[in-house]
């Protein structure tokens, strides 16, 4: 029986998307320490999304903030914004672009943060 190659490379790419699905779920699952995603910003002041927990109102673009204590790792889940943090208060010094959808232990410890579009 003949397969057109339109429903063979359908195929394929669906069983391709399964997987990369089925590998992020077990890779967020495998890491230790880390809360569940959640909608919105949530700035840690550990390592791994452990500590104090800073939430980023993402509504609120381009306001410099300067949390109690500096943050050590970011969870991100929006569709619209991203957030800038900055090794300095005032969000001066370095900076680092999280994403949309982001799960990261920052470079640096943060002192202050911005929302931007994403």
């Amino acid at each position: 029986m003949f397969i057109p190659r339109r429903k063979i490379r359908s195929a394929a790419a669906a069983a391709t998307m399964a997987a990369a699905l089925i590998g992020l779920g077990a890779g967020a699952a495998g890491a230790a320490g880390w809360p569940p995603l959640q909608e919105g910003g949530h700035l840690y002041a550990g390592s791994n999304g452990t500590g104090t927990v800073t939430v980023v109102d993402l509504d609120d673009l381009g306001t410099c903030h300067t949390p109690s204590k500096a943050s050590l790792s970011v969870q991100i889940v929006s569709g619209s914004s991203s957030v800038v943090v900055y090794s300095g208060a005032d969000c001066t010094g370095a900076s680092w672009a999280s994403g949309s959808l982001a799960q990261y232990n920052l470079p640096w410890a943060a002192l202050s943060y911005r929302v931007v579009p994403a």
